[in-house]
C-alpha cells in the first residue's frame, strides 16, 4: 500500500500496519514454523554482496598505490583491526575477521533503512498487478535487523560463540569451574560450597541478558527508524488532501532530511555497538576470572 493509496482509501493505521507486515510463508501448524522470506532474502542477498565485495578486493590487492575500492576496504579492515588489538587480548586468527564480518553485515542489512519507504513495496505491488495476484497483501519489508528473528539470531551466534571460545581457552574442566567459583571467590571448602549456587545464578542472569541486551537494543532503534521513516511519508500523502499542502510538504522534506541524516548515524553506531559488544563478550570468555 503507497501512500497515495492511503490518502484516497485507507487510513494511516492501515498504511502502517501494511508496512509492518512481512511477506510470510507457513511451514508448519504453529506460530513458530513461519518464515518471514522477505527478511531471509534480504539477508542472504546482502550477505552474498558483502562476500563478493570483499573476495573482489581480496584477489585484486595490489602492493602499490591501492585503487579507491581497496582503499576503501583496506580503511575498514585497518580500523575493525586496530579495535580487535585493544579489545581482546588473546591469539586467535578468528576474532578480527568476526568482527569485520558482523559490522559490515549489521551495517548494510540496517542501511536498508535509507532506501526509500515506498519504493521497494510499491515495485512489490506493481509486480503482482502484473502478475494478475492480489496489491493488497503483496507485503515486503526490507530492514532486516527490524525482524526481532535476525536481530535474535545474530544474538545466539554470539552466545554459542562466547561459550565456544570459553571452553576452547580454559578447557571443559576450567570453564565449567569457572561457573561455580565466579565472580565470588572463596579459599574454604565450605566457602566454595555455600557461594556456589549466588555464582550459577548470576552466571545464567549474565549469560541470559547478553543475547537479550544485544538483540533487543538492535531491534529497538532499527524499528523505531523505519517506524518514523513512515510516518514522515504520511505527511505526503496528507499535504494532497490538505489546504496546508505546501507547508505539509516542505514540512516533509525538512523531516526526512533530517531524519534521514541523524539514522545514518544511528545505522553506522548500532554495527559499531554490536561489534564491539561481541568483541567485549569474546574477551571476556578467553579471560580467566
Amino acid at each position: 500500500m503507497s501512500v497515495e493509496q492511503t490518502t484516497t482509501g485507507g487510513g494511516s493505521t492501515e498504511y502502517i500496519n501494511h508496512h509492518l507486515h512481512f511477506w510470510q510463508v507457513k511451514v508448519g501448524d504453529s506460530a513458530f514454523m513461519t518464515l518471514n522470506v522477505d527478511t531471509l532474502i534480504f539477508t542472504f542477498v546482502l550477505s552474498a554482496l558483502f562476500f563478493v565485495s570483499f573476495w573482489l578486493a581480496a584477489r585484486k590487492v595490489t602492493s602499490g598505490v591501492p585503487g579507491k575500492f581497496q582503499a576503501f576496504v583496506e580503511t575498514i579492515v585497518g580500523f575493525v583491526d586496530g579495535l580487535v588489538r585493544e579489545t581482546f587480548h588473546g591469539r586467535s586468527k578468528l576474532i578480527a575477521p568476526l568482527a569485520i564480518t558482523i559490522f559490515c553485515l549489521v551495517f548494510l542489512m540496517n542501511f536498508m533503512d535509507m532506501v526509500p519507504v515506498d519504493f521497494l513495496p510499491w515495485a512489490w505491488q506493481s509486480g503482482h498487478i502484473a502478475a494478475g495476484a492480489d496489491p493488497e497483501h503483496a507485503y515486503l519489508r526490507v530492514v532486516p535487523t527490524a525482524d526481532l528473528n535476525t536481530t535474535l539470531g545474530l544474538a545466539l551466534a554470539v552466545f554459542l560463540l562466547i561459550q565456544v571460545f570459553g571452553i576452547a581457552h580454559k578447557g571443559v574442566g576450567g570453564f565449567t569451574k569457572e561457573i561455580f567459583t565466579a565472580p565470588f571467590h572463596a579459599h574454604s571448602t565450605v566457602g566454595k560450597i555455600a557461594l556456589a549456587i549466588p555464582n550459577v545464578i548470576l552466571r545464567i542472569i549474565e549469560e541470559g541478558v547478553r543475547p537479550l541486551s544485544l538483540s533487543l537494543r538492535l531491534f529497538g532503534n532499527m524499528y523505531a527508524g523505519e517506524l518514523i521513516f513512515l510516518l514522515i511519508a504520511l505527511l505526503g500523502g496528507a499535504w494532497s488532501m490538505s489546504a496546508m499542502g505546501v507547508g505539509l510538504a516542505l514540512g516533509q522534506i525538512v523531516l526526512g532530511s533530517v531524519w534521514a541524516i541523524f539514522h545514518i548515524l544511528i545505522i553506522i553506531l548500532q554495527a559499531y555497538v554490536f561489534m564491539m559488544l561481541t568483541l567485549v563478550y569474546v574477551g571476556m570468555a578467553h579471560d580467566s576470572h
